[in-house]
């Protein structure tokens, strides 16, 4: 067989995403890799993010195989909407009958749904070009909108993932219900992330939803686990943003500070809330015991985890954070609170400790906790949460699942 029937015999499939690639993005890229390995053709789509500053070389990769809708300007969207109202009136109809309903129980402006329109028309366009049958949307936001309203201009099918905790945020506010009601199938990241759908989705649909995990790469999976370093060092990497945790995290640093424990702990991250972490740091007078280092690439990321003795993350809201899955998978212990999918992967006292979220001296105290523990138990706790992570979040498995929901799909696969 030749090179040129064994690409033509690979199954095509796009991926969109509001923006792609980010630092905040990796999972995404493995899934991507991996069903590539496994016999996909993917195309990448982004709605922005063409001028995002990319430190990760595998980023940096990506976004050279990225088509970005937007790039152009309103331009390209025009002249699309223009060509699928000649061409294909009635079925632009009606994509602009639901992008009116979408735009009436939506808690953002019309204008905004009917630019996801003109999008779907450039979105289908490609895809007719590349002779793509099927669009896979990350997050149930807008890059779902327009993946939706793609489904209604032609012979393309959509599927999406939901993460929370945005979604569940604004369930009404992102038509959720209508969206899960129309794909083929929904993937949710973890059981509780699916029993947050059951909530707003008709139960006939119930059947459609399938937990795929976020996988990690080869990278992690086969690491071996270092050695945890005898310094007091912790580590916390996330978005400075509210539901976070970090300011928690500060106080509780605080309260290790007043009982004379010895530690350090770097923030990896950036976000709008930089300045009120910064101000809670020095109003504790803990400058010198809490680093703030700015956005990492993932190498960088990971080299810090790997120097210190645990991983802390005290938010408030999630999905399941694949910086959790990395951290373990590198045989460190998570620190965590019992909010979300954390507990599902993290047991207290197992692969870590949990506690309650806001509960700023009971952080203090698992920390603590973590600090007195021996080489050997610690040893023990971070192997246990490199197996779990191993045994969860491992991508080769957890794509072969999104690869059979695919396959179900009539006519997408041979």
């Amino acid at each position: 067989m030749s090179s040129n029937d064994q690409v033509s015999d690979r199954t095509k499939i796009a991926y969109l995403v509001n923006q792609y690639p980010t630092i905040s993005h990796t999972f995404i890229r493995n899934e991507i890799v991996e069903l590539e390995r496994q016999g996909f053709d993917v195309t990448r789509i982004s709605v922005r993010g063409w001028d995002a500053e990319l430190i990760d070389e595998d980023d940096i990769a990506e976004h050279s195989k990225t088509t970005y809708l937007l790039l152009g300007g309103v331009l390209p969207l025009a002249i699309s909407l223009i060509k699928i109202l000649v061409t294909r009136p009635f079925s632009l109809f009606s994509a602009f009958q639901l992008a009116l309903k979408l735009g009436r129980s939506s808690d953002r402006a019309m204008l905004f749904h009917l630019v996801y329109l003109a999008e779907a028309c450039l979105l289908f366009i490609k895809m007719q070009e590349d002779s793509v049958p099927h669009v896979h949307c990350h997050f149930g936001t807008n890059s779902t909108d327009v993946g939706m309203l793609c489904s209604l201009l032609g012979e393309i099918s959509y599927s999406f993932t939901i993460h929370g905790s945005e979604e569940f945020d604004r369930v009404k506010g992102f038509n959720l219900r209508e969206k899960v009601k129309r794909a083929e199938f929904v993937v949710a990241i973890s059981a509780f992330c699916r029993s947050q759908i059951y909530r707003f989705a008709r139960q006939q649909d119930w059947a459609k939803i399938k937990i795929v995990h976020c996988g990690l790469g080869s990278g992690f999976i086969d690491s071996a686990a270092s050695i945890p370093p005898q310094e007091p060092k912790f580590v916390s990497v996330g978005r400075f943003a509210e539901q976070k945790g970090q300011i928690i995290l500060i106080r509780a640093c605080k309260i290790l500070a007043d009982r004379g424990v010895s530690f350090e702990l770097t923030m990896v991250g950036d976000g709008e809330m930089r300045p009120e972490i910064e101000q809670e740091i020095a109003q504790s007078g803990l400058q010198k015991s809490i680093a703030l280092v700015g956005s990492k690439s993932g190498a960088e990321v990971r080299e810090i985890i790997s120097q210190s003795k645990a991983f802390v993350l005290p938010s408030f809201a999630e999905g399941l954070p694949v910086v959790v899955m990395e951290a373990m998978s590198l045989g460190r212990p998570i620190i965590s609170t019992y909010i979300a999918a954390i507990p599902e992967l993290v047991r207290d006292e197992s692969e870590g400790f949990l506690v309650f979220a806001s509960d700023a001296e009971g952080l203090a105290n698992a920390m603590e906790r973590l600090l007195k523990l021996d080489d050997s138990a610690l040893r023990q706790m971070g192997e246990r949460a490199r197996m779990r992570a191993g045994k969860r979040h491992n991508a080769v498995i957890e794509v072969a699942k999104l690869k059979e929901h695919f396959s179900e799909i009539e006519g997408l696969t041979e």
